[in-house]
């Protein structure tokens, strides 16, 4: 590590302690040659793909779109903050355990869609509209027509087997 008194790269560790965030190790040097103290800070370069858009050009991702977006499909509905944050998250620890260095926004956007359409069928069909680009009101009907049919047969699935037993998998692993 280069001293920022003097430049020189001798230097030993007195301390080291974990960040609050448990995510840093922050530890204090002291140089050898002018005995200045300084701290550093050691974190993981998480390596996330660049996304490829419809264009073609190529960005690295960025979740705060993903939240963004949501945001816009999801005002005045009952969706919290809270809950767009965790799926940009789970999108995000998606992509850096995904092999590839590039990944097609198709992929996010689906995504982004299929969170939504479990978490409220008016903001799903708001950013539908939007990431899909509806070139006419058929095809918006078509995307509502599906979204009602996947909710009767969801209905239909709940009142034959009744609702799920929040029990059952501490139950089972008694």
């Amino acid at each position: 590590m280069k001293c920022p008194a003097c430049g020189a790269i001798d230097d030993r560790v007195i301390d080291s302690r974990l960040g609050k965030d448990n995510a840093v190790i922050r530890r204090r040097r002291e140089c050898l040659v002018c005995k200045k103290r300084f701290t550093t800070y050691e974190k993981i370069e998480e390596m996330l793909p660049f996304v490829i858009k419809k264009d073609g050009r190529r960005e690295p991702f960025d979740p705060r779109k993903i939240v963004e977006g949501m945001r816009r499909a999801c005002e005045k509905r009952p969706i919290s903050i809270d809950q767009i944050e965790a799926v940009a998250d789970a999108i995000e620890q998606d992509l850096m355990e995904r092999p590839e260095k590039e990944i097609n926004v198709s992929y996010i956007g689906e995504r982004v869609m299929a969170e939504l359409r479990n978490m409220d069928d008016v903001a799903y069909v708001r950013f539908a509209s939007v990431y899909r680009c509806f070139r006419d009101i058929e095809e918006f009907m078509r995307e509502i027509k599906e979204l009602s049919e996947l909710k009767e047969n969801r209905e239909q699935i709940l009142a034959q087997n009744g609702p799920p037993d929040e029990n059952q998998g501490i139950q089972d692993s008694q």
